[in-house]
């Protein structure tokens, strides 16, 4: 049987992928840098060209710190959603969190055409979605921690949550319809995702967010290992589960909200990286799935990222496409092949 600390040494080799993808993600791109030029550039040191400081430190490398913290908090909220409804195909938006900000931000871009520009409120694009966005996931979080206090049963909770999406989804399709195609356009490129948007200080309030509710997800280790075999048994052993649900629908609303608010709508990475973890780490200790999932979740952010920029190319892809198109195979590959699921 292993322990705990016999998964020690396989995250020190993850940390280590992690920051080779951090370095090698900086690197390339439309400009290909030498990655000991971008080592020198981190630490402040001379370069051979100062073109390159100026296009790590003000473009690649806010880009690169937002892939880490989308993420690596998509990641960690969908592992969080898998063990409190046991369900494999659970992930970071099953509580319509995501839907909300959708909503929000359709509002703000497509509602000017039916309600006449009172939406806007005259705010900037950038600053405008990611209000939008934020108030949207907020009303949703409320209207589920509202239904979550009514409801014993986690599996109704987890309905509910769907349904609320379907709402959102609904009325987002009614303003599509109705809205001008320019308005349409601009929501579809905010639904395509974007790494490469946020300012320094939009970046350190996303940070804030994500830390926060990581430090949350890493205070209820306990009640999740004892969620593992249902709710009875995490009561018998004394968890108040009650309390322990909110915590983890919090954790989660703050992680994925704030990350659709700031990247927009982000798939693939929250529903398939807890999996993939569990296959380098066949272990149900939250103690050890939550930084593995964490670092494994920031990894493949990072690799996507790098390859939605198409190196040595001025042009960039979408990062929801690269997510899913290069994820969603390997998922069925790894599950094929193991054929059975930790839970």
């Amino acid at each position: 049987m292993n322990t705990t600390k016999s998964y020690y040494p396989s995250l020190l080799i993850l940390g280590v992928f992690l920051i080779v993808s951090f370095v090698v993600n900086l690197s390339l791109g439309s400009v290909s840098i030498p990655a000991k030029e971008v080592i020198y550039a981190l630490l402040d040191r001379p370069v051979a060209d100062e073109s390159w400081r100026y296009i790590i430190v003000n473009y690649r490398l806010p880009k690169s710190l937002t892939a880490i913290l989308v993420g690596s908090g998509l990641s960690l909220s969908g592992l969080l959603m898998q063990t409190l409804f046991r369900n494999p195909l659970a992930g970071p938006f099953v509580l319509g969190i995501s839907s909300g900000a959708s909503l929000g931000v359709a509002l703000l871009i497509m509602g000017t055409s039916i309600f006449g520009g009172v939406i806007g409120f005259g705010l900037g694009y950038s600053a405008g979605t990611i209000i939008a966005a934020t108030v949207g996931s907020f009303l949703v979080l409320s209207a589920i921690m509202i239904v979550a206090s009514a409801v014993k049963d986690t599996m109704t909770l987890l309905i509910i949550g769907l349904m609320f999406g379907s709402i959102t989804s609904s009325v987002v399709s009614v303003l599509s319809y109705f809205t001008q195609k320019e308005q349409l356009q601009q929501y579809i490129f905010w639904s395509f995702g974007s790494l490469g948007n946020l300012s320094w200080n939009q970046l350190l309030l996303l940070c804030v967010f994500v830390v926060l509710g990581v430090l949350i997800a890493i205070y209820c280790i306990k009640p999740l290992n004892a969620l593992l075999l249902g709710e009875h048994y995490a009561f018998s052993l004394g968890i108040n589960v009650k309390r322990s649900r909110y915590l983890i629908i919090i954790s989660t609303s703050l992680l994925a909200g704030s990350i659709t608010a700031f990247a927009g709508p982000i798939a693939f990475i929250g529903l398939a990286v807890p999996h993939l973890s569990r296959q380098l780490f066949p272990t149900q200790n939250h103690k050890i799935m939550i930084p593995a999932t964490v670092c494994f979740g920031a990894m493949i952010m990072l690799l996507c990222d790098t390859v939605a920029q198409l190196p040595g190319s001025t042009l960039t892809l979408p990062i929801n496409a690269i997510t899913s198109l290069v994820g969603a195979p390997v998922i069925i590959w790894l599950l094929v092949r193991k054929r059975k699921m930790i839970f």
